[in-house]
């Protein structure tokens, strides 16, 4: 369990045309990682960008880039992600035949490895992998797009999750509609980390968004602290 919240800045919500001036922007503002969605018209219905994009950003920031991949087949292109700066790699266990080995692949680059659920994926995937696990990503959308509503049914995962997690040092990352009206009940429920891409870039004021976003989530660290 992370001591404080983490705010992980979607750059899908960002400006294509003036990309790392928006990442300086919300590193700048505020952010503690980049999160970084890649997505391949196939395992989602949307394309975005892949590891040259990434490798160009990473020269604009020091934070922790943390990388979303849906996209599949995902083994062939992990060592592509990861040398273009990937501090966390997330795969889907749909993404290929082998999530144990994936993960391994992951961990054999350096890098920190995630695995992501979708709304209709059960927690039971997790099982048998969650030792090789740094980070679970639990999909409060449908992933593919961005400003998509919540999801509530993930506030019961993300509880089921913390508690198959245990005593492990694994982050819980929540991704999808997060807004300072229900950080504070993500918070509660056990999530570590929230993925904020509309929530940050809305009217352009990134600082202020950020800090609302801490500011919800911070009545909840509160109160999960007194369980």
């Amino acid at each position: 369990m992370a001591p404080t919240t983490l705010i992980a800045a979607s750059i899908l919500a960002s400006d294509f045309a003036r990309l790392g001036e928006e990442v300086e922007a919300i590193d700048q503002a505020g952010a503690d990682w980049i999160h970084l969605d890649v997505m391949d018209g196939h395992f989602v219905p949307n394309i975005t960008f892949g590891p040259p994009l990434i490798a160009a950003l990473r020269e604009r920031t020091r934070k922790p880039f943390d990388v979303h991949l849906m996209i599949a087949p995902v083994d062939p292109y992990l060592t592509a992600f990861a040398e273009a700066g990937a501090d966390t790699i997330t795969i889907h266990p749909e993404a290929g035949p082998h999530l144990h080995r994936s993960l391994q692949t992951i961990k054999g680059l350096g890098k920190k490895a995630g695995i992501a659920l979708n709304p209709a994926t059960p927690i039971d995937m997790l099982a048998h992998v969650l030792d090789l696990a740094d980070l679970i990503l639990v999909m409060s959308v449908n992933p593919g797009f961005g400003g998509q509503s919540f999801i509530s049914g993930a506030v019961e995962k993300v509880k089921s999750v913390r508690e198959m997690i245990g005593s492990r040092e694994i982050m819980i990352e929540v991704d999808g509609g997060i807004t300072p009206e229900n950080a504070g009940t993500l918070i509660r429920a056990g999530a570590d980390v929230l993925v904020a891409g509309s929530s940050v870039f809305k009217g352009g004021d990134y600082a202020r968004n950020i800090a609302a976003l801490r500011g919800g989530a911070a009545a909840g660290r509160t109160s999960r602290g007194r369980r």
